[in-house]
């Protein structure tokens, strides 16, 4: 006899949804007791609901589930993606508007590179834009000291192999030479760690300026550095598939300079 899948969705999603945490902070949530089903506490969550259910956290009934959305960010340089940073370097989180919702970061990038990071309010969202299946092509503008040429580039082409780590093939064009340095465009389908200077290396360019000017079919374009920009209900339907929400079409004010 067939094992029928549980009606619903898992509780850490549900909660995820409800714009309350991550899937996996919904989790330690529920392992520390802070949640109830129908007036009974939870410490595991492998437990399917359905809307049916009554759900409180920390004894406050569960907001509905939030529209999914995403916004563009334009992040500067000497920010980290984390929420938290174990060397208590300043975070993304640290310096957005704040009349955004809770959100999460698709992605990351590192704390000296810059430009276009996409932000989402929905885990499901995030994991779609995170696959490596969904292959949307990622591009940054690089600078690199040094006098590249075609044949130094073109190993990029090619896929590169770092500590036995096999790279997937480079879009890279040489744009121009300004002194001592040279602006490339970069097109990646991976982002893995570092990705983009650790391949320059081994052709030995230094990067010294990167910046992600798009993601997809999402761009960078003239958000200055510290904005964020909602992307419409109609573009998320029209690239994810997403239906069903009401439109959103906000734009979130631009961040305030902070003294340090």
């Amino acid at each position: 006899m067939t094992q029928q899948t549980p009606k619903g969705d898992r509780i850490a999603k549900v909660l995820a949804r409800a714009g309350l945490a991550s899937r996996r902070e919904a989790e330690r949530m529920i392992e520390a007791g802070r949640v109830t089903v129908n007036g009974q506490k939870i410490t595991s969550p492998a437990l399917n609901v359905t809307d049916k259910d009554r759900i409180t956290v920390d004894g406050n009934p569960l907001a509905e589930p939030e529209p999914e959305r995403l916004w563009l960010y334009h992040k500067p340089t000497g920010l980290v993606t984390s929420h938290k940073d174990e060397q208590g370097r300043d975070t993304i989180f640290d310096h957005l508007p704040d009349d955004l919702p809770r959100v999460m970061s698709v992605g990351r990038l590192d704390l000296n590179s810059e430009g276009l990071l996409l932000l989402t309010n929905d885990g499901g969202v995030k994991r779609k834009l995170e696959l490596p299946s969904t292959g949307w092509l990622r591009k940054y503008r690089v600078r690199v000291n040094g006098r590249p040429n075609e044949k130094t580039l073109e190993p990029l082409r090619k896929g590169v192999v770092i500590e036995g780590e096999k790279f997937q093939p480079m879009q890279v064009s040489l744009d121009r030479q300004q002194g001592a340095n040279a602006w490339l465009t970069v097109g990646i389908r991976e982002g893995r760690n570092r990705e983009i200077r650790r391949a320059m290396e081994v052709v030995g360019l230094n990067v010294n300026r990167l910046i992600r000017v798009s993601y997809g079919p999402f761009q960078l374009g003239n958000l200055k550095s510290g904005e964020v920009e909602e992307v419409r209900r109609r573009v998320l339907r029209d690239q994810l598939g997403l239906d069903g929400a009401v439109p959103t079409e906000s734009r979130a004010k631009p961040q305030r300079k902070r003294r340090r």
